[in-house]
């Protein structure tokens, strides 16, 4: 089983503590952030100062280039627009980063001009599975099959088209909000892990997901007086990685080692995977409220 890589979260608007360093242009703050990610165990600094980058790229430049003044573990560039990608990755310096290549976050089928970053210098590359092309339009993709068949499609696509290696490849099969789900998809991403782990032609690819999503609107304690985000987070990982998943875009000073099978957590969050819609929710309930 391959050890899971830890993208750092922390430098994204979503956390108001990151937006007020945007918003002030606060460079040495941002810099302290990724220090204390790279810290905490870290392998890559995930960089999304939101519209920032368009708005003002010479800060999204000066960013990069602070960065990798202050930590040597590589960066992934989290916005999906070829003209920002194609600037930070010309001034990126591998050097820098013990030689490690950049990540681009992200190439989705319906924008695939973003595969075009790819000639800037070699790096590696995060595709969306949670959406297709078709009819000319992006489309969610909701089964296990439809995020596999697009997963495909496109890491094949770049392998053949843009020369890389499916070790350069990372899926990002969309961890969804699991309190928000009334349409299995956290049940239909981990299926599709599975499907895509056990393709050959797909040997050696990585796949990922924002693990922190899948917690959010739940209430900070379990049933069983436990904390109970975090375990939520760790259940998926614990069913997810042995069928290859092995990449988190997370914070790095959360744990996500598996949990044991007995645990009230992992045993509930099995059992809500198998329902759907009302029962779904009703059933979700036995995590956090006594029986």
């Amino acid at each position: 089983m391959r050890d899971l890589t830890i993208i750092g979260e922390r430098i994204n608007p979503g956390f108001k503590s990151s937006k007020a360093l945007f918003d002030h242009l606060d460079i040495e703050g941002i810099q302290a952030l990724a220090i204390k990610q790279a810290d905490a165990g870290a392998h890559y600094i995930n960089v999304n100062i939101g519209m920032l980058a368009l708005e003002n790229p010479e800060f999204m430049k000066e960013v990069i280039v602070k960065l990798q003044d202050v930590v040597d573990i590589p960066l992934s560039i989290d916005f999906p627009n070829l003209e920002v990608q194609e600037m930070c990755l010309k001034i990126y310096d591998p050097a820098k980063a013990n030689g490690a290549k950049p990540i681009i976050n992200s190439l989705a089928e319906p924008r695939w001009d973003m595969a075009e970053a790819l000639k800037i210098q070699p790096s590696r590359i995060v595709v969306m599975a949670s959406e297709r092309l078709e009819d000319g339009r992006g489309k969610p993709n909701k089964t296990p099959q439809e995020i596999y068949s697009t997963a495909k499609r496109l890491a094949v696509r770049l392998v053949k088209e843009y020369g890389i290696t499916m070790d350069d490849i990372i899926v990002d099969v969309s961890i969804l909000t699991l309190a928000a789900d009334r349409e299995g998809l956290v049940r239909a991403a981990l299926d599709a892990v599975k499907l895509i782990g056990e393709d050959p032609e797909l040997q050696g690819i990585h796949m990922m997901g924002g693990i922190s999503n899948i917690g959010m609107m739940l209430p900070p304690k379990a049933a069983d007086g436990g904390v109970l985000k975090r375990r939520v987070e760790r259940a998926f990982v614990t069913m997810a990685q042995p069928h290859g998943f092995d990449t988190v875009l997370a914070t790095p000073w959360d744990t996500y080692e598996h949990l044991p099978e007995d645990d009230f957590v992992l045993t509930t969050f099995k059992e809500l995977l198998e329902r759907s819609g009302i029962d779904a929710v009703t059933h979700m309930r036995k995590l956090y409220l006594p029986a």
